[in-house]
């Protein structure tokens, strides 16, 4: 039996996963959370998932790259499928960094998660379909990559929640940080995309699809 932790803030979309999941003999939902500190205490609390389908942005908390990130270093032998409304890099392989085997958008068939779980249980990695072409056809076309393709793993999750509004004091809790410390990563964050402001890097996410035109 695989053992899957459930891991979005909102409900209506962990009812979806977990009635996808629940015709499957094979699969079994152990645990959910709505954020990724509420993952961690899940996971400290005893429960111990083979496989956790992770969100990436949840507003509010530290976000799908840090908790990936943590739940590592509490079970090393977990295996984390991101899943996310957005397939544009850098996020597929800033995930990766952190640990993640997988990669899945929120429109991919049904079939396809189940056949995502699937292989990552066998020790597979695996890409969106979607997703692996795209990246394919980019190499094939020489295409240039995103300048947020520049950020280390650490760094986009602070640009992601800079793009949610948040100040440094709140970052800095989040991610466990000194206010000086993410003053530093946001001074780099901003060197690295050649821009000055907030409101420049918003716009600089919308144009290359680090957020989508609802959240811009």
């Amino acid at each position: 039996m695989i053992k899957l932790m459930i891991v979005d803030d909102h409900q209506l979309v962990r009812d979806g996963l977990r009635s996808i999941i629940a015709p499957a003999t094979d699969l079994a939902v152990v645990a959910e959370a709505e954020s990724g500190e509420e993952a961690i205490a899940r996971v400290q609390q005893g429960a111990n998932p083979d496989i956790a389908l992770m969100d990436i942005n949840m507003p509010g908390g530290m976000g799908g790259i840090e908790a990936t990130r943590r739940l590592l270093r509490l079970l090393p032998q977990l295996r984390v499928i991101a899943l996310s409304a957005l397939s544009d890099e850098p996020l597929p392989t800033r995930l990766h960094d952190a640990g993640a085997v997988g990669y899945l958008t929120k429109g991919c068939p049904g079939r396809e998660l189940l056949d995502a779980i699937r292989a990552v249980a066998r020790g597979l990695p695996y890409v969106d379909a979607r997703l692996a072409q795209r990246r394919m056809v980019a190499g094939w076309q020489g295409t240039s990559e995103t300048p947020f393709a520049e950020l280390s793993a650490r760094e986009m999750q602070v640009a992601l929640m800079i793009l949610d509004g948040r100040r440094n004091s709140k970052i800095a809790d989040c991610l466990s940080l000194s206010q000086k410390t993410v003053s530093t990563y946001r001074q780099r964050i901003f060197e690295k995309l050649g821009i000055a402001t907030d409101v420049e890097l918003t716009r600089l996410a919308y144009r290359h699809g680090i957020i989508n035109e609802t959240e811009a």
